[in-house]
């Protein structure tokens, strides 16, 4: 079997009010659909990221400096190819996270060819632990009230949604947790509750904040502090709050992991896929975390978190938006997410058992000028 072409679409999507988190906002959605054909008739097929201002330079890349290293090749050599791949990472002169995010489509394309080429899914090729998955929201979000925030748990529980990874870091420690408390308070038992900074606070406003909130509501806390110090202060803020803190998706590489690893500084890793080297470089980081007793978690991009974190044991839950917040997930496959009571089946057509609706795609694909 041979790879003989890529087909890259890009999609945008309007979102209906701007969606703010601690030092960023937001009023669209995008991703990269990516098909990959073989010679045998097997396309790989995957939709990644969420870059709009750069997903034209990404798709760049993929066409002209990555897929003529792979053409012609097997493409069941995932990890050779991968391999093939890396040199075009080492220009210093340009963003080299651009190019990892390339590589990982690209890489997740693959797989999905390798999945269709045994007939089996992901997860299963991967060593399935489970079939099923819990699954969250992303929420709470600046654009509502304390009120309106205790409101969005049953929302989000009327989706079908167990949990919610709500936004602090963008107002001070106790306004953040006069909203924390607003959602903890309608929660319950029985839904999942986290709280993710974006790295917005200090050490000392992470811990502030973790002073007034009522902790056993807290499943963990995600990158609670500024990028400049997070190797020592995530650790930090693990032994002064006494809470389990989660970090990983701003990495780009195993390397970078590795050193959250050995500063004892996560309880959780949630390496992104789709933002770091794609599936084959996720499952080199999940080894490494099961050395060190760390969960396995991964941030959004639930079309393929699913099938990696089945793969793994005490795996964290999948991540979606709300349909306002990312009209994408909710409408691009053919057949409509279907979560209930908190639990996510994974697709058990082959690879990454995508069925996506080309009629939507199109409608909302934006090339080039």
């Amino acid at each position: 079997m041979q790879i003989i072409d890529i087909d890259i679409i890009p999609v945008v999507v309007d979102l209906p009010e701007k969606f703010s988190g601690s030092k960023y906002s937001m009023t669209q959605r995008a991703t990269l659909v990516t098909r990959i054909a073989t010679d045998d008739g097997i396309v790989g097929l995957t939709y990644n990221g969420d870059e709009i201002d750069t997903q034209h330079e990404i798709a760049a890349i993929m066409k002209d400096e990555l897929f003529p290293l792979i053409k012609g090749k097997d493409p069941l050599f995932v990890e050779k190819l991968w391999n093939d791949m890396l040199p075009v990472t080492f220009d210093i002169l340009r963003d080299r996270k651009l190019v990892i995010m390339a590589m990982s489509a690209i890489d997740s394309a693959l797989w999905d060819i390798v999945g269709k080429a045994a007939n089996l899914p992901l997860n299963r090729l991967w060593g399935a632990y489970q079939d099923s998955i819990e699954i969250i929201a992303i929420g709470g979000y600046y654009n509502k009230s304390n009120s309106e925030l205790a409101e969005e748990v049953d929302y989000l529980r009327g989706l079908g949604l167990g949990g919610c990874k709500m936004k602090i870091g963008g107002a001070n420690p106790s306004i953040d947790a006069s909203r924390f408390m607003a959602m903890a308070d309608a929660a319950g038992d029985d839904f999942q509750l986290m709280a993710d900074a974006n790295q917005g606070y200090t050490l000392a406003e992470s811990v502030k904040f973790l002073e007034q909130i009522d902790r056993s509501k807290l499943v963990w806390f995600e990158e609670p502090v500024r990028w400049y110090h997070d190797k020592t202060w995530l650790r930090d803020v693990r032994y002064q709050g006494g809470v389990r803190v989660a970090a990983g998706q701003s990495e780009t590489s195993r390397q970078g992991v590795r050193e959250l690893l050995e500063n004892g500084a996560i309880d959780v890793c949630n390496y992104d896929a789709s933002w770091a080297g794609g599936p084959t470089e996720w499952l080199r980081v999940a080894g490494m975390c099961s050395a060190y007793g760390v969960q396995m978690a991964h941030h959004e991009e639930g079309q393929i978190s699913a099938h990696l974190l089945t793969s793994t044991p005490n795996p964290g839950p999948v991540e979606v938006f709300a349909p306002a917040r990312d009209p994408l997930v909710w409408a691009i496959h053919a057949e409509p997410l279907n979560p209930r009571n908190g639990i996510y089946e994974v697709p058990k057509g082959p690879g990454l058992g995508l069925n996506l609706d080309w009629d939507w795609i199109e409608a909302h694909r934006v090339d080039a000028e």
